[in-house]
């Protein structure tokens, strides 16, 4: 299961993740996201666990510190890009007027 860090403290690593994360089960996998131009932080990662030791670890860490701010930890939900329909490609077939 894929675990969504949101809020995370700009100065937090991809090791602090998994040390924070470690006392529930085995980390699979730990990241923080960086910003591909400037390299900082941009306040949010991703955490892989198996079920049952995510669950307890959302269950124990969402609301509490790490570094300077406290986490806000969810199940990470798949991204969409095509929910919505599709542009109208000449005026007419526009609803809007």
């Amino acid at each position: 299961m894929t675990i969504f860090c949101g809020n995370l403290d700009f100065k937090v690593t991809d090791e602090d993740l998994r040390k924070a994360f470690e006392p529930y089960g085995q980390v699979d996998e730990a990241k923080v996201i960086y910003h591909y131009q400037t390299t900082k932080s941009r306040g949010f990662g991703f955490v892989k666990m198996s079920r049952p030791a995510a669950l307890k670890a959302i269950e124990a860490l969402n609301g509490t510190m790490l570094g300077e701010r406290v986490l806000r930890l969810e199940e990470a939900r798949p991204l969409v890009k095509n929910d919505r329909p599709p542009r109208p490609k000449t005026p007419e077939e526009s609803t809007w007027r």
